[in-house]
């Protein structure tokens, strides 16, 4: 896995979902993009917090993930906005959108990368959303954990 890791180059991340949902499951999903798309996406200011992937005929897309205008590409750029395809094997794709229609979960995007052959992906978490009660238990178990490493940190120091 270490090697997978360090040959990603992240394009966009979301880090506001975990506080916001619980992650179920993850995939790796490819992206139907434009050539300007990319070129936006490489330059690294892409945004994916208010975005999710819904289905559309039998299909998943990313809705609201938004892709700047590539300045250079004049008039054959892109929508920021626009729907992008989701490319996954059938089998997934109907399991995503059975647990996105019966068990009332949420399709959301937690990266868009590119990985070692340069192709852009988007890792995607099966989420079920949390309450408040949630977060601020969490909340309290993450300062528990950080103020617990100092006492270790200044008692074996």
């Amino acid at each position: 896995m270490g090697s997978r890791e360090t040959a990603r180059r992240l394009a966009a991340q979301n880090r506001k979902v975990r506080h916001d949902f619980f992650i179920e499951d993850t995939v790796e999903a490819g992206l139907m993009l434009t050539g300007s798309e990319v070129k936006s996406l490489r330059l690294g200011r892409a945004s994916i917090v208010e975005a999710h992937a819904t289905d559309r005929d039998g299909e998943l897309f990313l809705m609201n993930a938004h892709i700047p205008v590539y300045e250079s590409a004049n008039r054959f750029n892109h929508a920021p906005l626009r729907p992008r395809k989701l490319l996954l094997h059938k089998r997934e794709a109907n399991r995503l959108r059975g647990a996105i229609q019966r068990e009332g979960m949420t399709l959301v995007p937690l990266s868009i990368y590119f990985n070692e052959r340069g192709i852009a992906k988007v890792e995607l978490g099966l989420a079920r959303g949390k309450r408040k009660v949630d977060k601020r238990e969490a909340e309290k178990t993450r300062d528990w954990q950080r103020d617990r490493a100092r006492l270790l940190r200044q008692r074996s120091g």
